[in-house]
């Protein structure tokens, strides 16, 4: 293993923080000509924002650049350290500027999504009045996270994972810079390094500087002088992919609703990418078997009843072997889910069924199919006339099985695909003998 050589006290993504916009990389949908904070930053003004978006976009760096350009005292605390005791002294120090006609104050909150309800309400009075600019910081959805008085008094902006090109500009200036970057130290970087950098940073330009600083600390002497970071090297300085994932959270919704929607959609290639990406940020593989199995009845059905089965066996078999062998299992499950046939027949059934149940109440049963294990329910009519379906053509019987309220409801209409359109065949045939035209059906 390369031995390390000494890095600076700073970090190199705290030293090459952007002094204006043109060292700024990514969110050119907020930032590009004529979009709001490029128009803002122009125009030397700052208003209320909550800043939404994953680790190592650059939120806290667009917040400082806002509130230089407005000539305004930039105040930042994380809401992990801090109270409502700070808030309070902030608001009095910016009460006491206003007072004596001095700049304006912008009060940057980082994680504001881990304040409670109360102390962001503390912010409320102040932010309406304008006596303090109020940047908030969030890697959390403000719609769940945030409470809507606040929302309401701030510009919610969404900011996105940085391209791979945006990246690669991060990671020149980085080499380049020789005041605050890696600039005096003569690196070469590898492509393959440089790539392999680039991959395993997940969007996130901090995880991409902090590992590049450690590769230049593992770097390796070159013949003719200077430094070389390979791919080897940037991989004992990676350890693994940073993945951007929390099991908690949005992204954990986010994966799961991809994850979903790719087997709905018969993309088995995209099925195993989004269950890879879940295993691989740390999802329990027992949520994720169970989730396939709810959508081998939502989604496939009776058009493939092999897809629950394959379910209820992928589940033994992850218990029965673990993590990663057992894995293996869920690929095997999403894969066979991806390739069924789909109809949702049965879970549309099943919901006319439910709804009826809940509309009408306590129905009772028809005496005709009730049981009569006793001489007094005999006498009652219980189970009289009963048709034994085996003794009939076809076993099939005329007899009363539904409460007269919901004679003749039709749930269930198989879809064309799969099995299912060999059991409609059958079905509509059986309706047809029976007499059963859906006439009192409740199937839309």
């Amino acid at each position: 293993m390369p031995e390390i050589r000494p890095m600076s006290s700073v970090p190199l993504a705290q030293r090459l923080r952007p002094r204006d916009l043109s060292e700024f990389f990514g969110q050119s949908h907020l930032l590009g000509e004529g979009k709001l904070l490029k128009l803002l930053y122009e125009k030397g003004a700052v208003v209320s924002l909550i800043l939404w978006g994953p680790p190592g976009v650059g939120k806290t760096s667009l917040a400082r650049l806002l509130a230089g350009k407005a000539e305004a005292d930039f105040v930042e605390f994380s809401a992990v350290l801090s109270g409502i005791k700070d808030v309070r002294e902030v608001v009095a120090q910016a009460r006491a500027a206003r007072r004596l006609g001095n700049r304006p104050t912008v009060l940057f909150v980082d994680e504001i999504h881990r304040f409670n309800k109360a102390q962001q309400d503390a912010f409320l009075p102040h932010v309406e009045s304008g006596l303090v600019t109020l940047i908030g910081a969030t890697t959390e959805n403000p719609s769940f996270e945030i409470i809507p008085a606040l929302v309401s008094r701030t510009r919610v902006l969404v900011l996105e994972p940085l391209s791979r090109e945006e990246l690669e500009n991060v990671v020149d200036l980085a080499l380049n810079d020789k005041e605050r970057g890696l600039g005096a130290l003569d690196l070469t970087l590898e492509e393959r390094a440089r790539d392999f950098l680039v991959g395993s940073s997940g969007g996130d330009a901090r995880s991409l500087l902090n590992a590049l600083e450690l590769s230049a600390a593992l770097a390796l002497p070159r013949p003719a002088g200077g430094w070389l970071v390979s791919e080897a090297v940037v991989s004992q300085a990676v350890q693994k992919k940073a993945w951007r994932y929390d099991k908690g959270a949005e992204e954990h919704y986010n994966l799961i609703s991809a994850l979903h929607k790719s087997l709905r959609d018969s993309d088995p290639d995209a099925a195993l990418y989004w269950l890879a990406r879940m295993l691989e940020g740390g999802e329990d593989p027992v949520y994720l078997l169970r989730r396939m199995i709810r959508f081998a009845s939502e989604d496939v059905g009776l058009a493939d009843p092999l897809g629950l089965l394959l379910g209820a066996a992928a589940l033994e078999s992850y218990r029965l072997l673990g993590s990663p062998e057992g894995d293996l299992a869920l690929a095997h499950l999403a894969t066979h889910l991806a390739l069924a046939p789909k109809s949702n027949a049965v879970y549309k059934a099943f919901g006319l069924a439910r709804k009826d149940a809940r509309d009408f109440g306590p129905l009772p049963v028809p005496l005709v199919i009730r049981n009569a294990p006793t001489n007094l329910m005999r006498d009652l009519g219980y189970g009289e006339g009963y048709k034994y379906a085996h003794d009939y053509e076809n076993a099939e019987t005329d007899q009363e099985r539904m409460p007269k309220e919901l004679k003749d409801r039709i749930y269930y209409r198989p879809s064309q695909r799969g099995r299912e359109k060999a059991l409609g065949e059958a079905l509509a045939a059986r309706r047809e003998r029976r007499g059963e035209t859906g006439g009192g059906k409740k199937d839309e």
